[in-house]
């Protein structure tokens, strides 16, 4: 079975692709793109505050706010910068005693846009039956 790179289910996904001519400068490459995505999506969005965690064993949170995580995931070169509704115990025992999950659906469908423009350099095009995904590049506006 194929496979491609993980995020979490229910994300907005933007992938991008990580160039590398030194075998031994991933770590470099990688920890320069996770930098990136930091900085850029805080100054974007405000109300995200930087979090260490992880949901699952692939997909590492950078950031968070009361609706939402921000985080990437890589397999191979390829990265997918994610964002998705939270998903912890946090989250969950505060909207027991007042729903979010209306105010975190509009927060996300508020910001998909913008967060796309920010990180997208390809989409996902398709899936074959064994699971690989085929990738096209995202056309600058």
């Amino acid at each position: 079975m194929g496979r491609s790179v993980s995020y979490p289910t229910g994300a907005i996904v933007a992938y991008r692709a990580l160039e590398c001519e030194n075998d031994g400068d991933w770590e470099w490459v990688y920890e320069d793109l996770v930098e990136f995505v930091t900085y850029s999506a805080s100054h974007a969005f405000p109300s995200l505050k930087s979090h260490e965690g992880w949901r699952g064993r692939e997909d590492r949170i950078l950031l968070r706010n009361a609706y939402a995580d921000l985080g990437i995931s890589l397999y191979g070169s390829l990265a997918a910068i994610w964002l998705v509704a939270r998903d912890d115990d946090r989250y969950w025992d505060s909207d027991m005693n007042c729903s979010r999950t209306g105010r975190t659906d509009r927060w996300i469908a508020q910001v998909e846009t913008r967060f796309l423009d920010l990180f997208s350099e390809y989409r996902c095009a398709g899936r074959f039956s064994n699971g690989e995904a085929i990738y096209e590049a995202v056309q600058a506006a």
